[in-house]
């Protein structure tokens, strides 16, 4: 066969083969020719007009304002004819105005939640928590990640005014003193401002977070109640500091997070208050990762005096932990007693499961939507710092000395 014949077959072929039937979920009703997966757009019927909000009002048999607020949730109306509204909405099939009610209300019904990290499994846990909250009251959210970079986080701030937001949940990525001029921007503009986990000591207004002092000072606790002396801090200031005083751990501290300072506290007073001395070589500075945490642990089990026990502020710290254990066939608690922060649903599997200080990570997102939309509707909200309290999980990580 001559190749302008095999040409010809192909198209004859192609044009009398039958029309494949539109995919039931296309969406179009059947007036799409649906081929190779391509919707062809040309033969698509155009849609009649939406249902308008005086359609909607003459079915529910109420005055056109009257169906307004009820669709659109602001003003005074009455439970039955709300119902009826929105009964008629549903069976035309009306969709709000979404523009439309924000110019007549000023509201857009939209939190900004800006994140430092929504990879870790504690960020992703209290957005779940704001979300849930926000959903109920009848508010979308947007969402930007910072990756613990100061400037995304101001321009995500940015953005979240850009949209023109109602209110912003923020976990700050600055250290404690850190500038606070892109938050003090938005409040200036009527925008609330709620601090999530870590605040900036020159925003003013609320802020949830952990009681990390507290939750720091009970995991030493635990380890010196087993009878532990040399315990370890993994992790605590990202500078690094002269590994000889305890004045210079606390001078780094107070220009990092808020949560590293506060657990650095909480640990040095669980020492004092065991007559103690802190030793500032058991304390990780530096590099906050999994491999970070690994070299400061085979550091610390090489010294002529290695610590008996380590508090882990990060759950994934206690990784690199286990990491050097394994690699010089050591166990825990055998060989090194471990307490961790935030009960992973992984931290129970690992060998041995580790006891933890277990975060409301939930109850941390919904108390922050709580006081965002307090704020937002002019009620006095619970306190300017509200503190949530961590709770100890004992398993099989820390095991007891002699006297």
């Amino acid at each position: 066969m001559s190749r302008s014949s095999i040409g010809t077959s192909s198209r004859r072929r192609r044009t009398t083969s039958p029309r494949p039937r539109c995919r039931p979920r296309c969406g179009m009703g059947g007036s799409c020719i649906a081929r190779d997966g391509v919707i062809r757009l040309d033969t698509v019927t155009t849609p009649g007009p939406r249902p308008t909000i005086t359609e909607v009002a003459r079915l529910a048999g109420v005055g056109r304002s009257s169906a307004a607020r009820a669709l659109g949730g602001y003003g005074s109306v009455s439970e039955s004819t709300r119902d009826r509204v929105l009964a008629a909405a549903r069976e035309l099939g009306y969709e709000t105005n979404e523009l439309a009610r924000s110019m007549s209300t000023g509201e857009t019904r939209t939190i900004g939640v800006v994140l430092a990290d929504i990879a870790n499994p504690f960020f992703a846990g209290v957005l779940r928590g704001i979300t849930e909250v926000c959903a109920a009251e009848g508010f979308d959210t947007i969402v930007v990640n910072t990756d613990e970079d100061v400037e995304r986080e101001q321009a995500a701030v940015r953005l979240m005014l850009a949209k023109q937001v109602d209110g912003i949940v923020v976990s700050p990525t600055g250290g404690a003193d850190a500038d606070a001029d892109h938050l003090e921007a938005a409040i200036s503009r009527g925008v609330p401002v709620v601090q999530l986990d870590r605040t900036l000591s020159r925003l003013p207004g609320p802020a949830v977070v952990l009681d990390n002092r507290e939750a720091a000072f009970a995991a030493t606790q635990e380890l010196l109640s087993a009878g532990h002396r040399r315990i370890a801090l993994a992790w605590g200031p990202r500078s690094e500091v002269p590994a000889d005083t305890v004045a210079g751990l606390q001078t780094a501290a107070q220009a990092d997070l808020s949560t590293t300072r506060e657990r650095l506290i909480g640990y040095l007073r669980a020492l004092a208050d065991a007559g103690l001395p802190a030793d500032p070589r058991l304390v990780m500075t530096g590099d906050q990762t999994v491999d970070g945490v690994a070299r400061f642990t085979r550091e610390a089990l090489s010294a002529e005096r290695p610590p008996t026990a380590v508090v882990v502020t990060e759950t994934d710290a206690a990784l690199g932990v286990l990491q050097v254990l394994r690699e010089q066939s050591l166990q825990s608690p055998r060989d090194l007693s471990l307490v961790g922060f935030d009960d992973a649903p992984w931290v129970q599997y690992l060998d041995p499961p580790l006891t933890v200080l277990s975060q409301p990570v939930e109850e941390l997102g919904e108390r922050s939507a709580q006081e965002l939309l307090a704020l937002m509707r002019g009620r006095p909200v619970s306190a300017s710092l509200v503190h949530l309290s961590a709770r100890l999980i004992r398993r099989s990580s820390v095991a007891s000395l002699p006297s």
